[in-house]
C-alpha cells in the first residue's frame, strides 16, 4: 500500500473546488484497508473516506489520510422466484451499475439513475430520487472496522437509514444502533431486486413523462430513459460546470404548517408522506426567494434549478468552498426569513 503525499483534490470532487490531501490512499481491495489499519504509521490516524466526491464541499486542504475508495466489482449473488441479489464493489460509478444492472434484466434501480458518485457512498447518504431511496432496494453491506481492522456485514436494520441518514453519517449511537462515522470504511454494497417489479411514477416529472407520451406503463428501461432525460435538462453536468447536485435537503413539515405556506403562497411545491408530514421542495423555496442565478464570488445558483449551487470560476480559477458555504448561509438566511423553514445541507463540509 502507497501512501501518497500532497495530492491535488479538484478532480476527486465534483464542485471541482481546489485542495489537497496532504497525505491519500488508493483503498483497491480488503487487503489494502487491512494494511493501513494495521501499519504502525497509519493506524492511529484521522481518516477520511472519499468516494466520488459528488456530495463534498472542500473549505481547505484535508489533513487527515484520505482513503479513496476504488474496490471495483459486479455480481449476481443469488436468484430465487421472488428476485435477485446483486453486489457491487464500493468504487464501481453508481450510474454505470444502475445501467448495468437493467442490462442484466434486473430491474428495481431505475429512478436512481444519472445519480453521481460510487455504490459505497450510497448508504451513507441513501441516496434517492423521483420517488425511491436506496434504503427500498437495500439488503446489506460489507464494511471493515477502521479502528480494529474486523469485518462487518451490516443489514437493513442496522443501518438507521432516514431521509438522506443513516448510521455512517454519525459519531455516536444513533436510533438505538451505533454510531460509524469515519469508522467504517464499506466495501461492498447488496441489492434485492424483487422479480414482481412495479413502476414507480409518483413524481410530478415522470407523470408529465406519462401524459407527453402516453406510455401509461412503461417498462424498467423507459423509466431510466426518462429519469436520466430529466436530469440531465435540470441538472448541470459537473465535467462541464462543477457541482454537488442537490445542495439543500427537501424538508418536511406538519401538515398545519404546509396549510400556513400554502395560504400565503398557493403554489409552494409539496409531496404528502406516508407518516402524515409534508414534504416541501426545497429548490421552489429557494427560487421564490429570488436566489435562482444569484452569485457570491465564483459560487452561483444553478439558473435553471435554484436547488443546485455551481463553480462558476471553472477549473482555471475554481470558486472556493468559503463562497460555497456563505451563498449556502444567505440562501438558508433568506428562506428561513420568508417561510420559517430551516434548509439543511446535503453535502459534508471538509476541511
Amino acid at each position: 500500500m502507497v501512501v501518497e503525499n500532497h495530492v491535488p483534490l479538484q478532480r476527486l470532487n465534483t464542485f471541482g473546488i481546489a485542495a489537497r490531501a496532504m497525505r491519500l490512499a488508493r483503498v483497491r481491495s480488503d487487503a489494502d484497508v487491512l494494511a493501513l489499519v494495521r501499519h504502525p504509521d497509519w493506524r492511529w490516524q484521522d481518516t477520511f473516506i472519499l468516494g466520488g466526491g459528488s456530495n463534498i464541499v472542500l473549505t481547505g486542504d484535508v489533513r487527515a489520510l484520505v482513503l479513496k475508495v476504488e474496490i471495483p466489482g459486479r455480481r449476481l449473488v443469488h436468484e430465487d422466484a421472488r428476485g435477485w441479489l446483486v453486489e457491487a464493489g464500493a468504487g464501481e460509478r453508481w450510474h454505470d451499475f444502475v445501467a448495468w444492472t437493467l442490462q442484466q434484466g434486473w430491474p428495481g434501480l431505475e429512478n436512481l439513475a444519472l445519480i453521481p458518485g460510487t455504490v459505497g457512498a450510497a448508504p451513507v447518504q441513501n441516496i434517492g430520487a423521483y420517488g425511491v431511496e436506496l434504503q427500498d432496494r437495500f439488503h446489506s453491506l460489507d464494511a471493515i472496522d477502521l479502528e480494529t481492522g474486523a469485518p462487518l456485514t451490516l443489514r437493513h436494520e442496522h443501518c438507521a437509514f432516514g431521509y438522506r441518514d443513516s448510521v455512517f453519517k454519525h459519531e455516536r449511537p444513533h436510533a438505538g444502533g451505533m454510531g460509524l462515522k469515519g469508522r467504517a470504511l464499506i466495501t461492498r454494497v447488496r441489492f434485492w431486486l424483487p422479480k414482481r417489479w412495479r413502476v414507480e411514477l409518483g413524481y410530478h416529472d415522470l407523470q408529465r413523462k406519462v401524459a407527453e407520451t402516453g406510455i401509461t406503463e412503461p417498462s424498467p428501461q423507459q423509466v431510466f430513459d426518462w429519469v436520466c432525460q430529466i436530469r440531465r435538462a435540470k441538472l448541470p453536468d459537473p465535467a462541464v460546470l462543477g457541482n454537488a447536485g442537490s445542495f439543500f435537503k427537501n424538508p418536511t413539515v406538519t401538515p398545519e404548517q404546509c396549510a400556513d405556506i400554502i395560504g400565503r403562497d398557493p403554489h409552494v411545491v409539496h409531496y404528502p408522506m406516508p407518516d402524515g408530514s409534508v414534504k416541501l421542495a426545497a429548490g421552489w423555496l429557494i427560487d421564490a426567494c429570488g436566489w435562482k442565478g444569484k452569485t457570491v464570488g465564483r459560487a452561483g445558483v444553478y439558473e435553471k434549478q435554484a436547488l443546485v449551487l455551481v463553480n462558476l470560476g471553472g477549473p482555471t480559477n475554481p470558486c472556493t468552498g468559503g463562497e460555497v458555504m456563505t451563498l449556502a448561509r444567505l440562501i438558508q438566511t433568506s428562506v428561513y426569513e420568508r417561510f420559517g423553514i430551516r434548509l439543511e445541507p446535503e453535502p459534508v463540509v471538509v476541511g
